[in-house]
């Protein structure tokens, strides 16, 4: 019995790897754009790895003057960083239908409702998963970053 499981479960492995469910680390490839600021460190805007996007978190950068909006209000903040996430959507054939999953951090969670209406705006269908959490502080002092996952 043992073995005929084993069986079953390699063969149910390869299938998944053969059709882009499993990616390995020579999958993995780099997604970059100008349209949305360039990594402020050692990290990449996205990481392609089979079907899916990991994109990484994006603060209130202007991406064409590359100046910091962290004294702007929370709603162009906002707008900035979901049109800066859309921008390396993108760059890869995609857009905000594709999101599956995003990571909302806020400096204030006050702001919820105020982030949250522009945030709809972005995802009018079948919005993704989300979670949201307040921190004590973001990168350059910006009050909102916001990570996704896409998936083609």
């Amino acid at each position: 019995m043992y073995l005929k499981t084993s069986r079953i479960l390699v063969t149910l492995l390869c299938s998944l790897s053969l059709s882009g469910f499993a990616a390995g680390p020579e999958d993995k490839r780099v997604v970059a754009t100008p349209d949305a600021p360039e990594a402020i460190g050692p990290y990449s805007q996205a990481i392609r790895a089979g079907n899916t996007l990991y994109l990484s978190g994006q603060i209130a950068i202007d991406p064409k003057t590359k100046q910091l909006m962290a004294t702007a209000s929370i709603e162009v903040q906002t707008q900035l960083v979901l049109d800066n996430l859309l921008a390396v959507l993108k760059a890869d054939g995609m857009d905000m239908s594709h999101v599956v999953s995003t990571t909302v951090f806020l400096k204030d969670l006050n702001n919820f409702a105020t982030m949250n209406a522009i945030y709809a705006s972005y995802f009018k269908t079948k919005p993704p998963a989300r979670a949201t959490v307040e921190v004590a502080r973001l990168p350059r002092d910006v009050q909102i970053e916001i990570s996704a996952i896409a998936v083609k």
